[in-house]
């Protein structure tokens, strides 16, 4: 047995040798056409031929959107030409078309950094105790006598928090995608976002804000600071990637908790009620995941192939969790490895599978969608079985079409993210949005009546035209009364009634619930604590 496994080791070898022999005198070259169903886009190319992806797309992102109206712009007003410590490249604000912000300015001042400069003690600063104060301040009113760091820190954000209000009030959103070194690795891979993980902690600030207003009795400013909340997630949204439309979604999660505690502490008649449900009926949408997929996440992996193209497989190990970047002796393997082939083929297929995944993400019916999304998955295990079923003996013999479109699957399965993941991600926030209509409906029937209604289809016609349905079980959402007030939800995307638990509940559940009154965020991360 072990002479039988040396000498296929040996046979392995001696093929392997062959190839790359045969490989290093043949005399082709990797090909590819330029062409709508191969690269995409035809426009513009590089001095060598291959498309200019970077240029490509932040072109069509940008496309139309004016200095004046791009909210972004004021963003980056708010943050500095250093959101995350490195200085942003000037690439970023060519495309912006502005300079880049002065070096000193009235920027947004981190709350981490507030904190160094105003209470660490004996040079140790306690990150996780900090960051569940600056949590909890966006789920629950407090006071500047509760709080008085944060409420200072609040004072100091004034005018970028200003800013921001400004921006969010413009009507569009380009966030350009700039990677940080062309040849390091595939160019939009490593694009660099350092404006959009801060819009978080902006977020946090303004929903912060907000709980303090509602304190101090201030229900119509600590209002609009929630709006601006959503606003700014909504814009997020529209960016060139999937991480701005999970930023958006994040930040949209943030204000709809706030929107609840105002909904439960502010003193409010039906008219007010009625006019902030108005408010967040005109809010812009949030974009849709097909939108990001059909041009952000297709010229991403279009670009991968690219890359691979011109520098190698081996050039591609940063994205699989090897060395970013690959020795003289890996390059020159991998350049081997991929001489004479013709891309076509996988260029082709990244087409055709970014289509079939835009095409599911769009059918209105969410059963239906799920089910095709659930076929690209099974059908994505069987290309990696295929994939892995390959042997080295057969993958050395491959002509040049082969050769294509084998190195195009592999690189589908890695640069491809889960679209079901964050199909369902929306899916929540849209189900969010829903039950966030009917709290308000229920509030200002409340107003009107004295009391909950004992059951939903009471709000119609005059609070809600119709009834939103469950997303996830396309039936009412569940409504129950109580002594204090009412538990609505709907059943989550594992489609099971968990009694209204969900994420943050304990024991955990998959519904999505709105109680009423509010719970109060616990102190010791025990879960929420009832009125």
């Amino acid at each position: 047995m072990r002479r039988r496994r040396q000498r296929e080791t040996v046979l392995v070898g001696l093929v392997g040798l062959i190839a790359s022999i045969v490989y290093l005198a043949w005399p082709g070259s990797s090909t590819f056409t330029v062409s709508k169903e191969t690269t995409y886009a035809t426009e513009p190319l590089d001095s060598q031929g291959y498309v200019d992806y970077v240029t490509a797309l932040n072109e069509r992102l940008g496309k139309g959107i004016k200095p004046e109206d791009n909210a972004n712009v004021l963003i980056c007003q708010t943050l500095g030409p250093r959101p995350e410590g490195a200085t942003m490249s000037p690439e970023y604000f060519e495309w912006l078309g502005i300079v880049s912000p002065p070096e000193k300015g009235e920027y947004l001042v981190s709350w981490r950094d507030y904190l160094k400069a105003h209470v660490q003690k004996d040079g140790k600063l306690e990150g996780a105790a900090n960051n569940e104060t600056l949590s909890r301040a966006a789920e629950w009113p407090w006071t500047a006598k509760e709080q008085p760091e944060l409420a200072d820190w609040l004072k100091q954000n004034d005018k970028p928090l200003a800013l921001i209000v400004q921006a969010t009030r413009r009507p569009a959103y380009y966030n350009p995608l700039v990677p940080g070194g062309r040849e390091e690795g595939p160019a939009l891979m490593g694009a660099l976002l350092p404006t959009v993980q801060k819009c978080r902690e902006l977020a946090s600030a303004l929903v912060s804000r907000a709980m303090l207003r509602i304190a101090q009795g201030k229900d119509d400013e600590a209002w609009q600071d929630l709006l601006t909340c959503h606003r700014l997630g909504r814009l997020l949204s529209r960016g060139g990637t999937l991480i701005e439309m999970l930023v958006g979604i994040a930040i949209e999660r943030v204000a709809h908790k706030g929107d609840l505690v105002f909904l439960d502490h502010a003193k409010l008649t039906s008219k007010q009620v009625s006019a902030c449900w108005e408010d967040l009926h005109r809010l812009p949408a949030i974009a849709t995941i097909a939108e990001k997929v059909d041009l952000g996440d297709r010229f991403m992996l279009l670009d991968t192939m690219m890359f691979t193209a011109r520098h190698g497989t081996t050039a591609l190990e940063g994205l699989a969790g090897g060395r970013a970047r690959p020795s003289r002796a890996d390059r020159f393997t991998g350049r081997m490895f991929t001489r004479s082939i013709n891309w076509d083929p996988a260029l082709v297929n990244a087409n055709r599978l970014t289509d079939r995944v835009v095409a599911a993400l769009r059918i209105p019916d969410r059963s239906a969608r799920m089910q095709e999304m659930a076929a690209i998955d099974q059908d994505l295990q069987a290309l990696k079985r295929q994939v892995d079923a390959a042997g080295v003996i057969e993958k050395s013999f491959m002509g040049s079409r082969s050769r294509g479109e084998m190195i195009g699957n592999i690189m589908i399965l890695l640069v491809l993210p889960s679209f079901t993941k964050v199909q369902i991600a929306a899916d929540r926030c849209e189900q969010d949005q829903r039950n966030l209509h009917l709290a308000f409906a229920l509030a200002a029937y409340k107003c009107d009546q004295g009391l909950y209604p004992a059951k939903l289809d009471e709000l119609a016609p005059k609070y809600l035209q119709a009834i939103p349905g469950d997303l996830f079980s396309g039936k009412p959402p569940i409504y129950r009364l109580n002594d204090k007030g009412y538990l609505l939800y709907s059943v989550g995307e594992n489609g099971v009634d968990d009694g209204g638990r969900g994420n943050d509940d304990f024991p955990r559940g998959d519904d999505l619930s709105i109680r009423m009154p509010v719970a109060r965020p616990s102190e010791n991360n025990e879960g929420p604590v009832q009125k």
